[in-house]
């Protein structure tokens, strides 16, 4: 874990000096840039949020809950299945 903590240190110093090592001003262009694109994406999900609220119905169904310990167990498994089937061998039963 100290290994890895280290690599991670190093990585982090090494891209910190190379991001002061650049003019400020294309420091600033990436900035700029990313904040755009962060501008943009924000925009992009108000406008998806916005258009599916739109879009949806506004009733509201209201259903009877239903308990499931009290529901019926059925099996959806069909009973002429033969590998479901127990078949007693008397081979492995006891004397």
């Amino acid at each position: 874990m100290k290994k890895l903590r280290v690599n991670l240190d190093t990585w982090f110093n090494k891209l910190d000096m190379q991001w002061r090592v650049l003019p400020v001003e294309q420091q600033y262009n990436y900035l700029l840039y990313c904040f755009l694109g962060y501008l943009l994406l924000t925009i992009a999900v108000i406008l998806k949020v916005w258009y599916d609220t739109g879009k949806s119905n506004h009733r509201v169904v209201i259903e009877h809950i239903e308990n499931p310990v009290v529901k019926k167990k059925e099996s959806t498994i069909s009973i002429q299945d033969s590998l479901l089937k127990i078949i007693k061998n008397k081979n492995h039963e006891r004397k």
